[in-house]
């Protein structure tokens, strides 16, 4: 399955979204990882969020890289 990102035509009817055809639970679930991220950046004080955000962007690829 290919990601496709919100392109700010959000509808809420059925299962999933006219807009970009997510799954409305797919869009629920994604909004939750990031809000953790969020609240752990906000926990952890980070000043250099971006940089923090690249290293965990890199970390993801790597590692699901390897799971293939």
């Amino acid at each position: 399955m290919k990601f496709n990102p919100c392109i700010d035509q959000c509808t809420t009817e059925g299962t999933h979204c006219q807009g970009c055809g997510r799954s409305h639970q797919e869009i629920a679930n994604t909004k939750k990882l990031v809000l953790s991220i969020v609240d752990f950046i906000k926990t952890q004080e980070y000043e250099n969020s971006e940089e923090f955000l690249n290293k965990i962007n890199k970390s993801v690829l790597k590692r699901l890289a390897k799971a293939d």
